[in-house]
């Protein structure tokens, strides 16, 4: 059986558990629940802090998890990173006072504070800078006001927070994070681990494509072929009007509308679009 750490709070939770549903497995319908079972899949799913799971991952306890990128990294644990999953993207980057600083390079001899101890370390580390790094729980950007640091590293989104506590990001990120799933380094693998890469594989290719059907003259099927060439190839289909074909093609999903436009502008008719929900390629 497949033992599967998921985030048990926040976004992150949210997010794993609608993958994980959309990928055919079960999930918990109460939120107090830390365990289910699903024996219809021979998966066994436990709900853990976000921050622990890359180290029960790590010590081999658990099988794989799904956690951030940054919070793996930051863990120092013995796991490794499988796959991204593509939700919960973040950026992690130094700020401070405006002007006070260029990039890394001028952080030696300074004060960092941050959640993520191990995972600035290790990017002073790399970048030969010596600094004291101060690890801080919860928010971070009053550490500079209060003294505490002379810079802060955190996850920036918009960066409007760090401007009201009126710090400006600087250098380049530290870290562009998004939710992976991850598993023990050098661990063999386990017979369930690739069903479950192959699911989320495919609800990810189902969430950037949409099926597009369509009508067009035979004249006129090489053009539209090259507006919506698919995957490998789009299937062509006779109609009883001998001088019409139906294709039908996947096409990615943020540029849907530019090639319905441009379809009909070929003479195209009856163009559908319809959502994928599960696919395996």
């Amino acid at each position: 059986m497949l033992r599967v750490a998921v985030p048990n709070k926040g976004s992150l939770s949210a997010d794993a558990a609608d993958m994980l549903k959309e990928a055919g497995y079960r999930q918990r319908r109460d939120l107090k629940e830390l365990m289910l079972l699903d024996p219809d899949n021979d998966v066994e799913f436990f709900y853990l802090r976000p921050r622990d799971i890359a180290l029960y991952v790590g010590a081999g306890t658990l099988d794989v998890g799904i956690t951030g990128r940054d919070l793996l990294l930051d863990s120092g644990a013995d796991a490794r990173e499988v796959m991204p999953l593509g939700f919960a993207e973040s950026t992690f980057r130094f700020a401070a006072r405006p002007g006070q600083f260029g990039g890394v390079q001028d952080l030696s001899g300074r004060r960092v504070a941050t959640s993520y101890a191990g995972l600035v370390s290790q990017h002073l580390e790399e970048n030969g800078v010596e600094a004291t790094v101060v690890r801080l729980d919860g928010a971070v950007e009053t550490a500079v006001q209060l003294g505490v640091a002379d810079v802060i590293a955190d996850v920036v989104e918009t960066g409007g927070t760090l401007r009201a506590a009126g710090l400006e990001v600087f250098g380049e990120p530290i870290l562009r994070s998004e939710s992976v799933l991850v598993r023990r380094g050098g661990s063999s693998d386990h017979p369930g681990l690739e069903v479950l890469v192959r699911r989320l594989t495919g609800v990810m290719v189902a969430r950037q494509y949409v099926l597009m059907d369509y009508d067009v003259r035979v004249e006129h099927v090489e053009k539209a072929c090259a507006i919506t060439p698919g995957l490998e190839s789009p299937t062509v289909s006779p109609l009883h009007d001998q001088g019409w074909v139906a294709v039908r093609a996947m096409v990615r999903r943020e540029v849907t509308n530019q090639v319905m436009d441009d379809l009909y502008a070929i003479g195209a008719r009856a163009i559908l679009v319809t959502s994928i929900h599960a696919c395996r390629l």
